[in-house]
Parts: structure tokens; sequence; C-alpha cells
């Protein structure tokens, strides 16, 4: 029997907690996914921009709720295309939050999952973070041998998607 405090990873109720182990199984995977390719500080604002992006990419695209049984390797092809330059990622986890959303107030059950999951992309689409700009035409305006040329305010979810990109390639 658990006692007030201690976790269930069940879900059966009883007022025991539930632990969102899909969520914390995903930013795990995107989490080792980034460190594995080198690309940034793991304590910088990009980093977790990354993870996120990913660890939502990962966690929505468990559409039969096996994330915990998944094999890595077998998905990231899955993940690559999601988070290709020319998809259109954001449209794809708003729907697929709305319909997760949708089906946890249809049952009822807690879904802690779900509640990590959307405080991520709360945050991912808020947060603007100073990039370079992705977009900035080759060669304009940057003097050659400075690293810092045009940089823009972007949301979040625009600078950790292309870098949780990157590190999928990079694994």
């Amino acid at each position: 029997m658990l006692h007030r405090g201690q976790e269930s990873t069940d879900g059966t109720g009883g007022g025991e907690l539930t632990v969102p182990m899909a969520w914390l199984y995903a930013e795990y995977i995107a989490d080792e996914l980034l460190r594995t390719g080198d690309l940034m500080p793991p304590t910088s604002f990009e980093f977790r921009a990354g993870r996120d992006a990913l660890a939502l990419t990962i966690y929505l695209a468990d559409s039969g709720d096996e994330l915990s049984g998944i094999r890595v390797v077998t998905q990231l092809d899955t993940w690559l295309s999601l988070t290709a330059y020319d998809q259109p990622w954001q449209d794809w986890v708003r729907e697929h939050m709305a319909r997760r959303t949708a089906e946890a107030t249809a049952s009822g059950a807690p879904a802690p999952d779900l509640e990590l999951a959307a405080a991520a992309w709360r945050w991912l689409e808020e947060t603007e973070l100073l990039a370079p700009d992705l977009d900035a035409v080759p060669g304009g305006g940057s003097v050659p041998g400075e690293d810092d040329g045009p940089k823009v305010w972007t949301p979040a979810w625009r600078l950790g998607l292309p870098l949780g990109h990157l590190a999928i390639h990079l694994f």
C-alpha cells in the first residue's frame, strides 16, 4: 500500500500521486540525444529549447501510449521527419496537444504527462531567445571572421526544433 507522499505509476487512484513516466521518458531521450550531439552547454536556454522541442515530438508521436517500451533507434526516422525544416511542426504540436487534452478531459483520469507537456509547449511558445537570424541573406552585413551576424528575437521552439533535429542526425 502506498502512503501519502509516495508515488504510483499505475494511476489506480485512491489519492496516490501519478508519476508522469511517459513525459519523463521522452524528456530523458531528448536530453540524451542533445548531450550526445554536444551541440551546446546543457545549462543554456538553447539546450532547454532543444530538449523541450524534442521531448514534445517524442511524447506526442507516441500515439499508442507505449513510450516506455519503445526502442529509440526504431523511432529516429519518425522524429526526423516531424522536426524537418519544411514541416509545420508547431501546427502538428497544437493538433496533437488538443487531441490529447480532449481525450484526457473525456476520460476524467489524471494527466500529469500532458500537464508537463503543456507547460513545455507554453514555455517554447512564450519565451523568446536572441538567436542568429536563420533567414538572413548570406554574407549580408557581418564582418568576415565575426561569428555574430544578424540576430533576432525568436520563439524558443524555432531555435530548439533545428537543434533537436540536428541532435537526431548526430545520434
